[in-house]
Order: C-alpha cells, then sequence, then structure tokens
C-alpha cells in the first residue's frame, strides 16, 4: 500500500502546486522501473494497468494555452464594455423579439455574440466588435419563457434576440418594472376628481416640459385664475 498512498500524496500536491503533469510522468517513470524488475505475473499484470491508466491522464491533461492565444483571449475583452441601452421590440403568439442595432454585427464570428436566458431575464455580451464589447440585460421580464424555445439571429447590423413565451398571450410591456411603473402613472391620474387628474397631467408636463412648455402653462394657469377671480367659470373647474 506504500507506493499507492505516495502515489495519493503526489496527486494531493501536484493538484495544490499546479504541476500535475510532472508528478505523472514521474510515477509513469517509477512504474516502467518497476516492470524491469518484476517477474510474477500478476504483479506485473497490476503495473502494466497502472502504467496504462498513467499515459491515458498525461495524454488527457489540458494543455497550456500558447501565449499568443493567451493574449489574444484577452485583448479580445480588452477595449471597454458598452452598455445596450437602445432597442425596439415586437412580438407574435409564440415569440417577444427584441431588435438591437450594432454596425457590422454580422462579421463577427458566431460565438463572438453571446445570450444567456433564463425563465425571467436575459443577457447579451457581444464581444469585439470595432475594438469594444456590448452588454445589454434584462431582468425580471413580465412573463416566464422557455430557455430552451429561446434563441438570437444574426442579421446585418442587428442581432434579434428571439424570447419563446411560456404562454400564448399577448405582453403589454416587456418587464415587470415597466409594468408597475405604467399602472403607478395610471393611478395618478385616475381619480374621481377630474380637476385633480387634469392638475396631475400638468404637473407632469410642466416637470419635463421645456422651457417654452413652462411658459405656456404658466400663461394659461394665470389667465384661469384670472377667469376664477371674475367668476367667469365655476370655482371647482
Amino acid at each position: 500500500g506504500r507506493s499507492g498512498s505516495e502515489h495519493g500524496e503526489r496527486a494531493r500536491a501536484g493538484a495544490a502546486g499546479g504541476g500535475v503533469g510532472a508528478l505523472l510522468l514521474k510515477d509513469l517513470e517509477e512504474v516502467k522501473e518497476l516492470l524491469v524488475k518484476v517477474t510474477r505475473k500478476r504483479l506485473r499484470d497490476v503495473l502494466l494497468t497502472e502504467k496504462h491508466k498513467l499515459e491515458l491522464e498525461i495524454k488527457n491533461q489540458p494543455q497550456p494555452k500558447p501565449k499568443d492565444a493567451v493574449e489574444e483571449e484577452k485583448s479580445s475583452l480588452g477595449g471597454y464594455t458598452v452598455k445596450i441601452n437602445n432597442y425596439g421590440w415586437d412580438q407574435s403568439d409564440k415569440f417577444i423579439k427584441i431588435y438591437i442595432s450594432l454596425n457590422g454585427v454580422q462579421k463577427l464570428p458566431a460565438e463572438n455574440v453571446q445570450v444567456n436566458f433564463t425563465e425571467r431575464s436575459f443577457d447579451l455580451l457581444v464581444k469585439n466588435l470595432n475594438g469594444k464589447n456590448y452588454t445589454m440585460t434584462f431582468n425580471n421580464l413580465l412573463k416566464p419563457i422557455s430557455v430552451e424555445g429561446s434563441s438570437r439571429k444574426i442579421k446585418t447590423d442587428t442581432v434579434l434576440v428571439m424570447c419563446r413565451k411560456k404562454r400564448e398571450e399577448k405582453w403589454d410591456c416587456l418587464t415587470q418594472v415597466e409594468k408597475e411603473s405604467k399602472e403607478k402613472e395610471k393611478a395618478a391620474y385616475d381619480t374621481s376628481d377630474p380637476s385633480e387628474g387634469l392638475m396631475n397631467l400638468l404637473k407632469k408636463m410642466y416637470a419635463e416640459g421645456d422651457d417654452e412648455m413652462k411658459r405656456t402653462i404658466n400663461k394659461a394657469w394665470v389667465e384661469s385664475r384670472e377667469k376664477q377671480s371674475k367668476g367667469d367659470i365655476p370655482m371647482d373647474i
């Protein structure tokens, strides 16, 4: 059992130190030396089996990548990564289709365009397009999708992400977040008091408007207050 435990120790040391290949070669040399000395058939068979196993292990060792390949891999993710924010989307009964415009994407090797899907998300990585990497992540999709049925297609200057719907139903928007913000917005204007809904709408327009819009709203506001004070229109409108 000594050589077995020694072999185990070496393998452990090799795994810790990373020089597994070199240790396997040493083991193989030792087995060969023993084979020369052994005369008993049974022992010889055991050693021959061990020799065969070691040769297979050595053959299957991962080859260190040549330095050039390592550098190339690094540089392929070098440069900087750009987050994609612009996209268009469409749907059919079975699919949600997201269109992402990227000039020249069709010239890349197919493996440079990767999409990972989960039931409620996907993320896209486009590597080394004109020296940059592009990413886009969609989390909390509105409804579940089928990972196996989803895919991506590369077209001229466009990546098309095809999310296979789990159920064939219409989606009102893409994500849960969009749905929530739409509902909040609807609640803000959908009040029993029509003048309150109008006020909320005016406030939103004022907050998001440019100077011209702000001036127009201010003018309308002043005029309506003047009319109210003259009694031209009822106060509660």
